[in-house]
Order: structure tokens, then C-alpha cells, then sequence
């Protein structure tokens, strides 16, 4: 009773916002058109993006600027839900915003490792981070080199991690990218015990436990096929926080011989066992762990709907749907088939 109380006005806010999802059908139709422009103008039907795409011409349409539309799209609904949330919700909320913080700061290392003369235009969003952020956004995103960037943060959670890293001459983009996201999974890990209470932190634990899970089993099935990396490199790029796999598995899964080896390791496992990973000899794991991270999230929003919950499930799969537009619009624009399997894997 107490949860439906406190979470009935902003879950029938949610349950209005998830109308204007895009659906199976309508990613397929999407996926029909031949141009960008027309993939676009397909959007524009959908409330959520009409204004976002106001005013942008048919040569201004490159994925840079779609990718940051679609972005900006996204800032709306969490600054919709942050006005609506009450001051329990918003503890929440402020936890999940890190998420956006690193994504904005992966951009601004792409940036700088890129070496563009055009610095990326990320003022649509400054308004927003004002509001929830201490980075001083436009500072970052005019950064010329990675001891610039770095020094921008200090004061921030993420200077230390990165610093060290420079220090050390351990500064390339993967690198960066896998300790942010470490710093990301580990502080949730560790503040959702803190803030939430233990209904709450049941929930974000199944959903972020598995999000790891499948991030570790991603990396080391790519560290196998692609780096043929040493047990000991693949440890110290895996989160150090598991849910349903134990130190042993990775153990093993980390010097597997192969990828035959290591995939038989995985059936093995607890995903495997309950059937969750249908492996054969050349199983899509980035699929894979999408589709069970996905389910996960749906799971708790149906199980536990006036909960927090339904603002972690909504957050989520929106990231989820603006990587598929994204993802959509590339293999139209490369003219990459929908089943085509050889298109970009971004969602």
C-alpha cells in the first residue's frame, strides 16, 4: 500500500510517456525506408521526437547530429520525471544521472582521441546539465588534449580514475571507457545499499547484477575472439562485482583455452543452466546478453510497478530505444539490410 501510494502519480506519468515507445512494427517500418531524410520525417510522427527534429534541414541530417537530437530527447524525459519525482525518487534520480555524465564524457574522449579541429556542439544540452551536473560541460567539450580534459574534472568523481590512468601512460579510449564504466557499476553498486531501502535495492540489484554479468560475459567472449588477450590482461578489464557468476566461472572463463572452451563454460553457468543463453558454435552474445538484460528490466517493472522500478525499466529501455534508432538509421544510410547481420552493432 505504502508503494502504490508513493509511486502512483509518477508511474501513471510513466505509463503516459511509454505510449509514444516505438514498437516492433515500427522499427521494421522504419527500417524499410531507403533514406535518412525519410527515416527522419518517420520519427517526427512520434510525439517525443517532433520537436526535437524542428527546423533541421535534409543536409544538416549526419549522425552526429541525429545521435545528439535523440540524446537531447532522451535529458527531456529524465528532466520530465526529475520535476514530477518527489524527494525519495529524486535520490534515485540522482544516483542513475552518473549514466548520462559518462556517456557525455566518452563523447568528449572520443573527441580529443580523434584529434577534430571541430570541437562537437554540445550546447543543446548545457542547459539540462546546469541543472544536474557540476562538470562544466562546454569546458570538457572544447578540450583539445586528454591532460585538458582530465584536468577539467578535478573536484569531480571520475578525476581520480582518470588521472591515475594518465600518470601511469595508460590513457587509450578503451581503457578510459572500461574504467568509467567501472566507476559507473561500482558506485551504483554501492550507493543503491546507502539511499534506497531493501525493496528498492532487491530490484536494482537484479537489474544492474545482471547488466555485469552479461557486460563481463561480453568482454570475455571479445578479449578471446578478438585480442586473444592473457588471463591476467582479461581480469583487469571485467567488473569486479558479479550477481549469478562466481569467481570460479570467471576464473575458468578468463583461461579458457578457446572460444569452444569458453562458450561450453558459459552453458555451464547460471544463465546457461536456466536456459537464458542458447549457445551454438558461433553464438551472437552481444544479442544475447541485450535480449536477458532487457527482460530483466521489463520483469521487475511488471512485478513491482509503484516501486523504483518503473523509473529504472523507463530510463533503461529508453537508452535502449534511442541506440536502435541510431543503430536503424546507420544500416539505412549504409543501405545495411534490417536482418542483414552484418550491421552495426550499437543497440
Amino acid at each position: 500500500m505504502a508503494g502504490l501510494i508513493t509511486y502512483s502519480g509518477i508511474a501513471t506519468k510513466v505509463k503516459a510517456m511509454e505510449r509514444w515507445h516505438l514498437r516492433e512494427r515500427q522499427f521494421e517500418e522504419m527500417s524499410s525506408l531507403e533514406t535518412v531524410p525519410e527515416a527522419v520525417q518517420y520519427l517526427r510522427r512520434f510525439l517525443p521526437y517532433q520537436k526535437i527534429f524542428e527546423g533541421a534541414e535534409d543536409r544538416e541530417l549526419h549522425r552526429g547530429l541525429i545521435e545528439q537530437r535523440l540524446n537531447w530527447s532522451l535529458y527531456q524525459d529524465f528532466a520530465k520525471l526529475y520535476k514530477f519525482a518527489n524527494i525519495k525518487q529524486r535520490h534515485f534520480l540522482d544516483l542513475y544521472f552518473m549514466n548520462y555524465e559518462i556517456s557525455i564524457l566518452k563523447t568528449c574522449l572520443r573527441n580529443v582521441v580523434g584529434r577534430r579541429d571541430q570541437r562537437q556542439d554540445l550546447s543543446l544540452f548545457e542547459d539540462f546539465f546546469k541543472r544536474h551536473s557540476r562538470l562544466d560541460l562546454m569546458a570538457l567539450s572544447q578540450s583539445g588534449s586528454m591532460e585538458e580534459l582530465i584536468a577539467g574534472l578535478k573536484g569531480s568523481p571520475y578525476y581520480g580514475t582518470l588521472n591515475a590512468m594518465l600518470q601511469k601512460g595508460n590513457i587509450t579510449l578503451p581503457a578510459c571507457e572500461t574504467a568509467l564504466d567501472m566507476l559507473y557499476f561500482r558506485a551504483m553498486w554501492r550507493m543503491k545499499d546507502k539511499y534506497l531501502p531493501k525493496k528498492e535495492r532487491e530490484i536494482l540489484t537484479q537489474c544492474f547484477g545482471a547488466r555485469m554479468d552479461m557486460l563481463n560475459l561480453q568482454w570475455l567472449c571479445r578479449a578471446k575472439k578478438y585480442y586473444a588477450l592473457p588471463a591476467g590482461e582479461i581480469y583487469a578489464c571485467l567488473i569486479p562485482v558479479q550477481l549469478h557468476l562466481t569467481r570460479k566461472e570467471i576464473s575458468q572463463m578468463a583461461e579458457a583455452e578457446g572460444l569452444p572452451q569458453l562458450y561450453s563454460l558459459i552453458g555451464q553457468c547460471w544463465y546457461g543452466r536456466l536456459g537464458k543463453l542458447p549457445l551454438d558454435d558461433e553464438p551472437d552474445m552481444d544479442r544475447l546478453t541485450r535480449e536477458i538484460v532487457d527482460k530483466v528490466y521489463e520483469m521487475t517493472s511488471r512485478k513491482d510497478p509503484y516501486s523504483i522500478a518503473i523509473l529504472n525499466s523507463y530510463l533503461y529501455l529508453k537508452e535502449r530505444e534511442i541506440r536502435r534508432i541510431v543503430n536503424t538509421i546507420e544500416k539505412i544510410r549504409y543501405g545495411v539490410g534490417a536482418n542483414d547481420e552484418r550491421g552495426l552493432k550499437r543497440d
